[in-house]
């Protein structure tokens, strides 16, 4: 792959991973868009990679509260706020991993992997968002999370694995309805990102072990999405203190008719 290609590829991966608009959805279309070759699963792992490091360094604090916690869950022990937070993201994660095989090994990930179903999840679950922002209210903080809460948003997040829905957009959506405020219903979303990240880039590295001559591919596309990562995060969360999800959502509507319109004419 060319240089230009690899950091496209690294930028659009970046930026748009924590925020709610779709990153898988975005990498599908590029080559589909712009006549570039496809970049592939090694291309794919080493962009989460770089994006995972992001999103641990931004809420490095609850992550390691989470992996201070994790020793003590494996020992059967929930006494702490750190364990507790890691059974929830457990409990968040089983969801998403388990459809994510049944999509895997039954064809139907790569099924959906066209402009037709990314325009319409754009769409309409941009539609849910803004319904979920504005119906829900603001009481609950992230300290707040429960066991069941957990489970429901980890229902919601398996919906991510259709191209175009956005796992951040669509866990965010649940919180919002389960009564958290923006900006924690966004914390949420990302550190439940962190296991999913873990979990894909171990299912996709399964089938790129061995590859040869991309080490240095790899380097530059986990650097530029890091980097791109952790300024898209900054700049939503900061964001969120004062402005709601709604131009996220005109972003989503207007790119949804816009792969309607190329899909069905």
């Amino acid at each position: 792959m060319t240089l230009f290609n690899l950091l496209l590829v690294a930028l659009i991966q970046g930026v748009t991973e924590f925020l709610p608009v779709s990153s898988s959805g975005h990498l599908i279309l590029l080559p589909s868009l712009s006549g570039l070759d496809d970049q592939g699963q090694v291309i794919d792992v080493a962009a989460h990679v770089g994006t995972l490091a992001a999103v641990i360094l931004y809420f490095w604090t609850d992550v390691r509260m989470a992996l201070e916690g994790t020793g003590r869950l494996i020992r059967g022990k929930v006494d702490t706020r750190g364990a507790f937070l890691a059974l929830c993201l457990l409990i968040a994660t089983i969801p998403v991993i388990l459809f994510g095989l049944v999509l895997k090994v039954t064809g139907l990930a790569d099924a959906m992997r066209g402009i037709a179903v990314i325009g319409w999840t754009m769409l309409i679950f941009g539609i849910v968002l803004y319904w979920a922002d504005q119906k829900g209210t603001t009481e609950r903080k992230a300290e707040e999370w429960t066991l069941k809460h957990a489970v429901i948003m980890g229902l919601w997040q398996c919906l991510a694995l259709i191209p175009g829905t956005s796992r951040s957009g669509i866990t965010i959506t649940g919180g919002r309805l389960l009564g958290y405020n923006r900006t924690d219903a966004a914390r949420l979303s990302m550190l439940m990102s962190i296991p999913t990240i873990i979990a894909s880039a171990a299912l996709l590295s399964l089938d790129v072990i061995g590859t040869p001559g991309v080490m240095n591919e790899i380097i530059i596309v986990a650097g530029m999405s890091f980097m791109a990562a952790l300024a898209a995060l900054v700049l939503m969360m900061k964001l969120l203190q004062s402005v709601s999800y709604t131009p996220y959502v005109v972003y989503r509507v207007i790119l949804g008719l816009i792969l309607l319109f190329i899909a069905y004419t």
